[in-house]
């Protein structure tokens, strides 16, 4: 099945017709392509192309903050864990994952090591482990000096994802499938790739209801769609098409297109 092939369903979908749709009951879910993190307490950290460090938001209060600017070169992935920012970045063609306090504070940089397949591509389990994808089609759980197999994957020509969710993993591996794992590397479920080979993930997230979601692209396209899944089964419930890779949602789960520029405004 091809993307511009689907039928946008009726049920809990609002059109890209409304107008700016930032405010205090918006949730961003991607930022120009990159899933934006919400922490258990309503605060949102993000990253864009061309904005330095990790723009943190918090919904309660309106108050918007820059960290990181002066300890990541390219910051790109963003997970909360345990009152803990986690951040992809790359130094000297090295991928790590560079831990801040919720302050702002500079807490440790783990170095993934030369078997990272994809850079900017991790997720961290509740009790600290960072999973991530090798170039064995592996994926493997870090901690301290230990790696350990998490769970085997197809090989693929095409780039990966990994999000944590559910107190576990979620990959998608195109063109194969989409799984979720436990945090022992057990599969909870898995479906197999509904979508043409030209279709490509550009970012996976897990919103604040807990939702799996899934931003994609055909090659060659310049829209984007994202999809929602069941996090219980994996059954798609609800997808939205955008012109940008750029999407929020509202109190009752609706998707939107946004902008960007809603919510990063001018670097802070």
């Amino acid at each position: 099945m091809r993307i511009a092939d689907l039928t946008i369903p009726v049920l809990g979908i609002i059109t890209a017709s409304a107008c700016n749709i930032a405010g205090p009951r918006a949730e961003p879910l991607f930022i120009d392509g990159r899933a934006v993190a919400v922490s258990s307490d309503s605060v949102l950290a993000m990253t864009a192309p061309g904005v330095g460090g990790v723009v943190i938001i918090d919904q309660r209060t309106g108050e918007r903050s820059l960290i990181g600017a002066d300890e990541l070169n390219s910051p790109a992935h963003v997970q909360w864990n345990d009152a803990r920012i986690y951040v992809s970045d790359v130094d000297g063609g090295r991928p790590q994952v560079v831990v801040f306090a919720a302050s702002g504070e500079l807490l440790e940089r783990i170095d993934l090591g030369p078997t990272a397949a994809v850079p900017h591509q991790f997720a961290v389990l509740p009790d600290g482990q960072i999973v991530f994808e090798t170039t064995d089609d592996r994926l493997v759980a870090l901690r301290g000096d230990s790696l350990d197999t998490f769970a085997l994957n197809d090989s693929s020509r095409k780039t990966g994802a990994l999000v944590a969710a559910r107190g576990g993993v979620l990959h998608a591996v195109p063109p194969h499938t989409i799984t979720l794992y436990n945090g022992l590397g057990r599969i909870r479920w898995r479906i197999d790739w509904p979508w043409s080979d030209s279709t490509y993930v550009a970012d996976l997230a897990i919103d604040s209801r807990g939702r799996p979601l899934l931003l994609a692209s055909e090659e060659g396209s310049e829209g984007f769609v994202v999809f929602a899944f069941d996090a219980v089964n994996g059954e798609i419930t609800m997808w939205m098409e955008g012109p940008s890779a750029t999407f929020s949602t509202r109190t009752y789960g609706d998707i939107r297109p946004d902008s960007a520029s809603n919510w990063l405004g001018e670097s802070p």
